[in-house]
């Protein structure tokens, strides 16, 4: 998924709780799925930023050559302006492009 592309807030916001109970019944349960999702959301923005500072990379460890590289500080900008995984996992998660079950529900329902 691209999160570039989301168009979510950028700080926190006030919402209504009763938005986190329509998916699960439970606001723990909503809790342990926007916690888990954002973490998956975090993980994946980190390899994103990783491969694109390694392409920057030097072949030499030389502590004398230290510089500043422009493209990797306009990159760093631009990762640092996204949303938060935790605020792009609330936005997915009140729009309903989450799948989430819980398999001691299934189980219990036989």
């Amino acid at each position: 998924m691209d999160f570039k592309k989301i168009k979510t807030e950028t700080t926190a916001v006030t919402r209504q709780k009763d938005m986190f109970y329509e998916g699960t019944g439970n606001i723990y349960e909503t809790t342990a799925i926007l916690a888990k999702r954002a973490n998956q959301i975090s993980s994946e923005l980190k390899e994103e930023l990783n491969k694109k500072i390694a392409e920057f990379s030097t072949a030499s460890d030389n502590l004398e050559e230290v510089f500043e590289n422009r493209e990797q500080i306009e990159i760093a900008k631009f990762y640092e302006r996204l949303p938060k995984p935790t605020l792009i996992a609330v936005h997915e998660f009140l729009n309903d492009q989450i799948y989430f079950r819980n398999p001691h529900k299934e189980n219990s329902d036989f």
